[in-house]
């Protein structure tokens, strides 16, 4: 049974950072390209990065990308994801899941909340 459990998010002010991490269980980690999204109050999921298995590639949306880093660790079986310069608009639940985005195999999210 594939299990992704996100951690990390919180409330931080604008311009803060965090890292978010995702432990992964019950299936090949190394094996797959890994994916970020996000979902705002009343919105719909947006995906925000990808990362290719041996993290020989990555890519991030153009409303993240040059602040948000996706990074993995396959020997921990673990997906990471760096938020610099936090804007409001980043305020969502936060979604690892296991290959390409959109995915049906998520985690359960953790939320990040950009507030003064």
């Amino acid at each position: 049974e594939v299990q992704l459990v996100e951690s990390g998010g919180g409330l931080v002010q604008p311009g803060g950072s965090l890292r978010l991490s995702c432990a992964a269980s019950g299936f090949t980690f190394s094996t797959y390209a890994m994916s970020w999204a996000r979902q705002a109050p009343g919105k719909g999921a947006e995906w925000v990065c990808t990362i290719g298995r041996g993290s020989d590639w990555r890519y991030c949306s153009e409303s993240v990308n040059g602040r948000f880093t996706i990074f993995r660790d396959n020997a921990k079986n673990t997906l990471y994801l760096q938020l610099n310069s936090l804007k409001t608009e980043d305020t969502a639940m936060y979604y690892c899941a296991k290959g390409n985005w959109p995915s049906a195999d998520r985690g359960q999210g953790t939320q990040v909340t950009v507030s003064s």
